[in-house]
């Protein structure tokens, strides 16, 4: 049997040409209440309430006095004022070295980003090479003892551990660290390993490790740790205990000085990351293969500070500029 086709009738298709068109102008004439269109308040741009006050941008750093900075035979220098991020001088900034023990800048960020303070870490295996905080196989200890190891003695066994317990091992870790490098715009830098060992496809450059330094500074375990002189931890049994001496020699004995990290290879040269905190500004001294680092970032430190100023911003903008 044949289907009858149904054909549609002329005066309902004509009563729904009727709602469909009334519901449509009584959208456009009242947009406000519908889910379909929505008005959009006319701000006239951003702006803040006026109980909101703006903090003033820190102060600028202008040579005020010698401009010929001491002759230093380290090979990389950068020296940056870190409120404002000027660079206030600079040598082979973008040239690559051997970044030795300051390669533990990034181990112990990463540590930070996976590990709590209280997590206790056991020590698989003993590195006996370099500086060590003298760990012992199967130690149970806190990875915020790890991190003073790792930071104030520059414990290699101490980078090591943190970065064997890490979920995949140490080749996980060490991705992770370059992983971090890429997020913070570490164009020439690049590690191999969490200890600093001297290994071609680890690099970076003065630059870079200044920038890798202050996103470490901005964390408060880090910065706490840094600045201290000697301590000693143990395992959490209380059985082994580490003392620990800080490597930075101009830590307690030049005003100001509050970390960062030491770095030393008979490749690599002698290499120091510093923060200085003097007359209420901060400034970030980085020198990579040096034959006497201490004495010349103490150089490094009195003509910055002797022959700088700084000054409010309004101050140095020249009149009639915006």
């Amino acid at each position: 049997m044949t289907k009858l086709s149904r054909k549609k009738s002329p005066k309902k298709n004509f009563w729904r040409i009727i709602y469909f068109t009334l519901f449509t102008l009584v959208l456009f004439l009242f947009p406000a209440p519908n889910i379909y269109f929505q008005t959009v308040a006319d701000t006239g741009g951003l702006y803040l309430p006026q109980n909101i006050k703006l903090p003033p941008p820190p102060a600028y750093p202008v040579m005020v006095g010698n401009p010929i900075p001491p002759v230093v035979t380290a090979q990389g220098v950068y020296i940056v004022d870190i409120p404002s991020k000027v660079v206030l001088y600079q040598k082979n900034p973008d040239e690559e070295f051997l970044p030795a023990s300051t390669t533990k800048i990034a181990t112990v960020l990463v540590a930070l980003d996976h590990y709590r303070l209280d997590d206790v870490l056991k020590v698989n295996t003993v590195i006996t090479d370099g500086s060590v905080m003298g760990l012992v196989h199967d130690e149970q200890i806190t990875v915020e003892s790890l991190l003073y190891g790792a930071l104030v003695e520059s414990g290699n066994d101490a980078a090591y551990t943190l970065a064997e317990n890490y979920p995949g091992g140490v080749s996980n870790f060490v991705d992770m660290m370059n992983k971090k490098a890429q997020e913070l715009h570490l164009s020439h830098t690049h590690f191999a390993n969490p200890i600093g060992f001297d290994d071609p496809p680890n690099y970076t450059t003065p630059s870079d490790l200044a920038k890798l330094a202050m996103a470490a500074l901005h964390n408060k375990t880090f910065t706490k740790i840094i600045g201290i002189k000697n301590i000693t931890v143990s395992d959490v049994t209380y059985t082994y205990f580490h003392s620990l001496t800080n490597v930075n020699q101009l830590l307690g004995k030049i005003q100001g000085v509050a970390g960062v990290k030491t770095g030393y290879t008979q490749n690599a040269g002698e290499i120091l990351v510093s923060e200085v905190k003097k007359n209420g500004h901060s400034v970030l001294f980085v020198i990579l293969k040096s034959d006497d680092r201490f004495g010349e970032t103490t150089q490094l430190i009195n003509w910055i500070f002797n022959n700088f100023g700084w000054k409010n911003i309004e101050s140095v903008v020249p009149t009639g500029s915006s």
